[in-house]
């Protein structure tokens, strides 16, 4: 089954529109015949409209890093999805690790996202992953199909086909700890099985599941280049041209 890769960029609270301007401008020139992998940039939502319009002509698609799930409302400080769709945005990130560890994200908000997102034609990327006492307790397993049939709760199979799945084992992110290739690629089997059992087997053999903890230019093409790994979503090392250039290009 061939799935084009994915390689995300999330940018998490850094850089001034001037630094991110300046990213691109040092960026794009570096993948400009890249065509292998798809490329997505997720920025704070204060530079969403900057980055869309220094994207403009490339190939390169924005997200945002979160939406709620109502679509207009008092929700003070929260990004709706018609606000993202306004400004040009065409992903986002759903149920990051850092959502769910400082904001209480649970899986029941998680799915309610993804049902606005896939009503709205937004790209959903959900992140699910143990933390490391999960993994040292033998939990990984349990851990990743109870995130997953959360998230996918209500959703059908027609309805599945623009969904990513992004592993993000929580204990390698930020950490400078990163799963094995086998581990991340365990992982991504219990998923992808989970999936096919969630919705169907088709769905499953299609989806593009990513591993995001700790990716680097020294560690991407032994990840990446796993059958089972359909990209990358990168933290810090997306923080500089030239690093998240090389990691397109793993």
């Amino acid at each position: 089954m061939s799935r084009k890769a994915l390689i995300a960029a999330n940018w998490k609270m850094y850089k001034t529109p001037a630094e991110a301007k300046a990213f691109i401008e040092a960026f794009l020139p570096l993948v400009a015949a890249h065509d292998r992998d798809e490329i997505a940039v997720f920025p704070s939502p204060v530079l969403l409209p900057g980055v869309v319009e220094s994207l403009k002509g490339s190939a390169v698609a924005v997200g945002a890093q979160n939406i709620y799930f109502a679509e207009e409302g008092a929700f003070t400080g929260e990004t709706s999805v018609l606000q993202l769709k306004a400004v040009g945005g065409t992903h986002t990130l759903i149920g990051h690790s850092e959502r769910r560890q400082y904001f209480g994200e649970t899986d029941e908000i998680v799915n309610k996202k993804l049902h606005t997102a896939l009503k709205h034609g937004i790209v959903p990327v959900v992140c699910i992953g143990e933390v490391l006492e999960e993994r040292e307790v033998g939990e990984t397993a349990d851990v990743l199909k109870r995130q997953l049939a959360g998230a996918l709760a209500g959703i059908t199979a027609e309805a599945a086909a623009p969904i990513v799945i992004a592993y993000e084992p929580v204990w390698a992110i930020g950490t400078g700890r990163t799963a094995t290739p086998e581990m991340a690629v365990e992982a991504h089997k219990i998923i992808r099985a989970e999936a096919a059992r969630l919705l169907n087997a088709e769905i499953a053999a299609n989806m593009r599941i990513l591993y995001g903890g700790s990716v680097k230019v020294d560690n991407c093409n032994s990840l990446i280049g796993q059958e089972e790994i359909d990209g990358a979503l990168v933290g810090g090392a997306s923080l500089k041209a030239e690093s998240f250039a090389a990691i397109v290009k793993y």
